[in-house]
């Protein structure tokens, strides 16, 4: 069985002077431009997908960053899940309806 997951990451470029958030934003385009479901916050870009193909994104969004940057951190958080998929909505609307509840 396949391993869906979700993988919560970061890519914050050093060295490359004030342009941070324009290379943050170029890492975010590649995420977006996989088709993958995801979702970004202030934080993270949360990614959902099996394995080989999230991981892929996430090296493409760090090459988009490091090709301006002349280094890169990378935060990453995996849930892995074999045969979940759709958890990147589902746990959110999960805490939406306990708080809906008295």
């Amino acid at each position: 069985m396949m391993a869906g997951m979700l993988v919560a990451f970061s890519v914050t470029p050093l060295g490359a002077g004030d342009a941070v958030g324009d290379l943050v934003a170029e890492a975010v385009r590649v995420v977006r431009a996989s088709g993958l479901p995801n979702r970004t916050d202030a934080m993270f870009t949360t990614i959902e997908g099996e394995w080989d193909e999230v991981m892929a994104v996430v090296k493409q969004a760090v090459d988009a960053v490091a090709a301006h940057a002349p280094r890169v951190s990378v935060t990453l958080k995996a849930d892995v899940r074999p045969g979940v998929t759709g958890a990147l909505e589902a746990k959110v609307e999960h805490i939406e309806r306990r708080l809906a509840q008295p």
